[in-house]
């Protein structure tokens, strides 16, 4: 049966009707990156990419953000970002300590990838941060996957003890193939759980960015629940196009739920591209952590 307006308005009180109707029609908070549910944390390479780098902290911060994230953490002013998120009650949630290149999954470099962990732990500290993304490589001439993956395995297992004693965890990154990242060695979380579970140690752990996942292996819940022991970090975007949530096929109101049922308490970092004003754009995270 369907009720016309007049008729739930003759059927239910007023006062009870005036509730309803006033809960249907709340509007997205003026910061809606403070959500209840899940912690966000902005990419602020890729929000507010016109503006000078502390800018953008202070624009996540007007929103709501209670944290940060950004990739290479060298040619910035760490003593300034420090300071600034400090100040503001932020925290900086992650950043890229070993990227795509020189690849992590060729022996001749790991020594350089130990040099660099310390370094970036020291940057860690500094930041008062406790992670840092690190990054497989890309495919290698004459190389089959599984053996860059013994080798990516053999570099994180050379930076365990060391990271073990610094407290900062690497947070491994699968990327996608069919999209961003052609030619990448590492896509798709069960690999990565096999390489974290390789290495096995608790400082060690995958960042887990769904929007690649998706791409590469689809079944988003199925794969966080087969591989959660290893999950670090978590990152997500729509898709198609990289941005926020709402704007593609990823119903990411389920995949957060899930994410708090297996017991997730981390930091989701938005590393998406807005695909409109930026305090337009967050109000697809109020949404996507309503449930």
């Amino acid at each position: 049966m369907t009720l016309s307006r007049r008729s739930l308005l003759a059927a239910v009180p007023a006062t009870a009707l005036g509730a309803t109707l006033a809960r249907a029609q709340d509007p997205v908070p003026a910061k809606p990156a403070a959500t209840p549910k899940t912690k966000f944390a902005a990419n602020v390479e890729m929000w507010w990419g016109g503006l000078p780098f502390l800018d953008r902290i202070k624009k996540a911060h007007e929103l709501g953000f209670p944290a940060i994230e950004f990739w290479p953490w060298r040619g910035k002013d760490l003593t300034a970002i420090a300071a600034l998120t400090e100040e503001l009650g932020m925290q900086v949630a992650q950043f890229t300590g070993w990227g795509f290149s020189p690849g992590l999954n060729e022996a001749k470099n790991h020594e350089r990838f130990e040099k660099e962990i310390e370094a970036g732990c020291r940057a860690a500290h500094q930041l008062r941060c406790k992670m840092m993304t690190v990054v497989a490589g890309n495919d290698v001439a004459g190389m089959t996957q599984a053996e860059m993956h013994e080798q990516v395995i053999a570099g994180l297992k050379r930076v365990t003890k060391l990271v073990e004693s610094e407290g900062i965890m690497l947070i491994l990154e699968p990327m996608n193939i069919r999209v961003d990242h052609k030619g990448h060695c590492l896509y798709g979380s069960e690999a990565a759980v096999r390489i974290c579970r390789a290495v096995n140690s608790p400082m060690v752990k995958i960042n887990w960015d769904l929007y690649h996942c998706h791409i590469s292996e689809g079944d988003l819940c199925g794969h966080l629940r087969d591989g959660f022991d290893q999950l670090g970090y978590v990152q997500l975007a729509d898709h198609p196009g990289r941005t926020e949530p709402g704007t593609g096929e990823i119903h990411y109101p389920r995949v957060l739920k899930e994410l708090q049922a297996l017991g997730y308490k981390g930091f989701v970092g938005v590393e998406c591209n807005p695909s409109k004003p930026e305090a337009e754009a967050a109000r697809g995270l109020w949404h996507a952590d309503q449930w």
